[in-house]
């Protein structure tokens, strides 16, 4: 089948809801964004080996040595996949993992090298490295996080990354500096404490030559679409929030393209044109870092502070105020909700028709995706840190990597089964990224390469 055909043909069966929208864009190989094409966190492709060690090497298509401390994703595009970084003047400058509540920021303000980096998805090999910029970081962050903790995006042609305060920066897959956007101090950390500092997490999205940008700040906080091409501002919208973390998701459907945006005052949906707001929903958690994603005409948002921890499932058509009443579950354009079962840190994954939800803490749930109905709840055995990555799924596995440096692997189903569990040797604290049959791991040291290119 001709490729054009092919792809329409694959975006047909997803809008009828046959396929994941991961799997109707990326045929597999490309993954563009945090959590891959709409954040699905899908590609089906060869097999990962049944066995992967990365302190060994076995399973391994290669494992590199990176620069600096970063939390953010690695990204794929063709035959190339890139990363971002921040290095610090500080000798044995580290994040600490962990399950703590602690909001302390971390004593390292030594002058920072914000760096964007190209690699051979095949071997390894480094193809190109910018400085996108250098100096003392505008912000504070969290002890356990880093000054690269946004995922890039591309579409192909470009390449966008976003270093909180320190701005939006824009190059070309070749590595051609494009443009730089400024778009102010973005203050971002605890709602209740203003003097704590956090950093910020929202990743960029790219979509019908749009770059989409979440900014949710002590201060101003606004959603924002710029020309992928110059950055030049095509709108940008206000938006009355607390900080937070999530990354935007773009909802393509028949009758409209939406722009959803996790929130503590309220989630949102956007028209994608123009920024205007087409619907919102209240009683989210006063914390929000999961981003949102959708599947079979039903958006998927959660958030994990107590003591609301939501799950809500939001249909494709909404409009207007879709606040539940007191007492009830669903409405018109809210299929279903649950409360004190969201997750704080990691994205949902929709597979197959089911929800699964990854806690920090380790425990893991699968929901029907139609009715909400809980299906499992049970603990995954990490060792004691935790998870801060999302899931992802290939072939009727999920793959689960956590701070201790440990991927779980689960049999997908109404209730996951563990198949396997592999040692990486350093903390895993980003999310994978799958393309054609290879698993892409950001450590905290190294990016591993599990798998083997055909």
């Amino acid at each position: 089948m001709h490729k054009e055909l092919k792809g329409m043909f694959a975006c047909f069966l997803s809008l009828l809801g046959f396929i994941s929208p991961g799997q109707a864009e990326g045929d597999n190989i490309n993954w563009p964004s945090f959590r891959g094409i709409h954040a699905a966190g899908i590609s089906e492709g060869p097999d990962l080996p049944e066995k992967f060690d990365g302190r060994t090497g076995e399973g391994l298509a290669f494992k590199v040595k990176i620069p600096g401390l970063a939390h953010s994703s690695p990204i794929v595009w063709g035959k190339t996949l890139f990363l971002t970084t921040a290095v610090s003047r500080e000798a044995g400058a580290s994040f600490k993992p962990g399950l703590y509540g602690s909001g302390e920021a971390s004593k390292d303000r030594t002058v920072h090298e914000w760096l964007i980096m190209c690699y051979d998805k095949r071997t390894g090999k480094l193809l190109w490295k910018k400085t996108a910029t250098k100096g003392r970081p505008t912000d504070k962050r969290h002890v356990k996080a880093t000054y690269a903790n946004s995922t890039p995006a591309t579409d192909g042609k470009h390449v966008v990354a976003f270093f909180g305060s320190e701005g939006l920066f824009a190059y070309t897959v070749k590595g051609d500096f494009l443009w730089k956007k400024d778009l102010g101090r973005l203050d971002v950390g605890a709602y209740d404490l203003p003097s704590y500092e956090w950093g910020s997490a929202s990743s960029p999205v790219i979509h019908g030559g749009k770059v989409i940008v979440q900014c949710d700040t002590q201060g101003e906080s606004f959603i924002t679409a710029l020309d992928v091409r110059t950055g030049r501002t095509l709108w940008k919208t206000p938006r009355d929030e607390l900080p937070s973390w999530g990354t935007p998701t773009v909802v393509p459907s028949k009758k409209r393209t939406q722009v959803v945006a996790n929130g503590s005052n309220f989630i949102r949906g956007y028209e994608f044109e123009t920024g205007k707001e087409l619907w919102r929903l209240g009683g989210s958690s006063k914390i929000t870092a999961p981003t949102p994603v959708f599947e079979a005409g039903l958006i998927i948002v959660t958030s994990g502070r107590a003591p609301e921890r939501p799950i809500f499932a939001i249909r494709e058509e909404a409009l207007g105020d879709l606040t539940l009443k007191p007492g009830k579950t669903k409405n018109e354009f809210a299929a279903w909700s649950q409360v004190k079962r969201g997750p704080y840190m990691p994205t949902p994954l929709i597979y197959r028709e089911k929800v699964y939800l990854l806690h920090n803490g380790g425990i893991f749930a699968c929901y029907d995706l139609k009715s909400g109905k809980e299906l499992s709840r049970s603990r995954i055995p990490h060792k004691a840190f935790g998870f801060s990555g999302s899931p992802v799924a290939t072939n009727g596995k999920i793959y689960l990597s956590g701070e201790d440096g440990l991927v779980f692997e689960m049999k997908a189903g109404n209730e996951p089964a563990l198949i396997a569990v592999h040692e990486m040797g350093e903390p895993l604290m980003a999310s994978p990224a799958l393309s054609e049959g290879v698993m892409y791991l950001r450590g905290q040291k190294h990016l591993f390469a599990v798998g083997k290119h055909k």
